[in-house]
């Protein structure tokens, strides 16, 4: 049986298998893919890379309709939501089409002394592997590969299990855009031929967005092959709520932000932590906005809520429940119905809970109650995560003060689901390491080569 399959969360019907592939034909991947980096990448100017992964993206726009609904049938995001994410892979393939000679100009040195000239070149490494996961089968793509090729490397992408057809429509843009055989190229491969793959010496580094456990098992073969590795793993985000004018404003963007991908997005807010003077009001316009929406099939235009990716994704999440309630935490809504979960809320939540360190991969927030912005601090980085955070607050100074001190990778104050292209992306602690997005991510894999010119 093959690994890979698309399976429909919201009906569980298997939809369509498709083959692992073979030994020989991943070894030929391997080995165009390095071909394609030692001819195409080294004689395609900036230029003309820039302008073939333009084209990607106008291909995104021009079959916007057809990739949604691949997503939809796949992992079982709202359609809407579907459309949004091939949205936004245009705009990020166009960010890096247009601003690529920018991002990869030549950097003068102010030399200390002595006569003559010296300056950064960037160029590529080479064949770089990409692990990707289910929840943005596209976006992921984007902001991976829209950077790499416009620096030059060259792209090995094995998608996550169930989502081998948005898999093959994203080598068909890539083909269809005109990239040479090898520069782009899809591998339905096992974990364990992904582990040869990072081990070949043409391979020259690997980029994973995934679980912890997949980020750290990856990490570990790259380190024993000397590869570099960016990591982009899970999180648990607080959402800082310490003053406000409109409540039902922040209630409304607190639901969006916990409620995007049907609640399992990285970087979605998971953890509300409330000043004591709002606490009581918040949690009751908290619960009432969120048990009021109901799961429903996701290839309806009006829906906003679908199921969770997978039977063992609801497993998952519905064996936490159970875990925080038998801790002490009271839980309102939540329910279960097959793979669909009801938005819910927790409270009471102790840090001797074990879904207090633990991240909620579902429509479920919890609320915390803090007496100063000391506290509320403290209980935003009491997590292992660090990877996203929101602070809401109408003292511009206590923003960037609590901005400052939380410790992410990103803080986005007084506002939800500003993502951008040109924004970078990424963690700390146990989040990951790395960039995506804006230029450090031809930051990443790149030769930033010194060139010193004499007298």
């Amino acid at each position: 049986m093959s690994d890979y399959a698309v399976t429909n969360p919201a009906t569980g019907e298997l939809v369509k298998a498709y083959p692992t592939i073979g030994a020989a034909e991943l070894a030929d991947a391997i080995a165009t893919a390095d071909r394609a980096h030692r001819e195409w990448s080294r004689t395609a100017t900036i230029e003309e890379r820039a302008a073939l992964v333009r084209r990607v993206g106008e291909l995104h726009l021009e079959r916007r309709g057809e990739l949604a609904e691949i997503i939809v049938r796949e992992m079982g995001k709202p359609v809407d939501q579907a459309l949004g994410e091939v949205d936004f892979c245009s705009a990020i393939y166009q960010y890096y089409a247009d601003n690529a000679p920018t991002l990869l100009a030549d950097e003068p040195i102010s030399l200390s002394g002595g006569d003559g000239s010296a300056f950064v070149r960037r160029s590529s490494v080479g064949v770089i592997l990409g692990i990707m996961p289910w929840n943005y089968p596209y976006y992921q793509v984007a902001r991976f590969a829209g950077p790499n090729l416009v620096v030059g490397n060259t792209i090995l992408l094995k998608h996550a299990p169930q989502c081998p057809e948005s898999a093959a429509a994203i080598q068909t843009v890539y083909d269809d855009a005109g990239f040479p055989v090898g520069a782009y190229t899809n591998i339905y491969a096992t974990n364990d031929q992904i582990a040869d793959v990072i081990a070949d010496p043409r391979v020259q580094g690997v980029s994973v967005t995934g679980s912890e456990r997949a980020g750290a098992a990856v990490a570990e073969i790259a380190g024993r092959n000397l590869k570099k590795v960016v990591l982009e793993l899970g999180g648990s985000d607080p959402f800082v709520l310490l003053s406000t004018h409109d409540l039902d404003g922040v209630v409304e963007s607190a639901v969006t932000a916990r409620l995007e991908v049907n609640g399992q997005a990285c970087n979605a807010a998971k953890r509300f932590v409330v000043a004591s003077d709002l606490y009581e009001p918040f949690v009751s316009k908290l619960t009432e906005a969120l048990t009021a929406i109901e799961p429903g099939d996701p290839s309806l235009p009006d829906s906003t809520l679908g199921p969770l990716s997978s039977a063992t994704a609801a497993d998952r999440l519905e064996d936490q429940l159970r875990r925080a309630v038998a801790g002490g935490a009271t839980l309102v809504g939540g329910t279960r119905d097959g793979n669909f979960v009801a938005p819910g809320v927790l409270t009471g939540v102790t840090p001797e809970n074990r879904v207090h360190r633990e991240e909620l991969f579902g429509p479920v927030a919890i609320v915390y109650r803090v007496d100063s912005e000391d506290e509320a601090v403290a209980v935003a980085n009491d997590t292992p995560y660090g990877l996203g955070s929101f602070v809401f607050t109408t003292d511009p100074d206590q923003a960037l003060r609590v901005a400052d001190r939380i410790e992410a990778g990103m803080v986005f104050v007084n506002i939800v689901g500003a993502d951008a292209a040109e924004l970078p992306f990424g963690g700390v602690k146990r989040s990951g390491f790395g960039r995506e997005l804006g230029r450090y991510a031809t930051e990443e894999f790149v030769n930033r080569k010194m060139i010193r010119i004499g007298g």
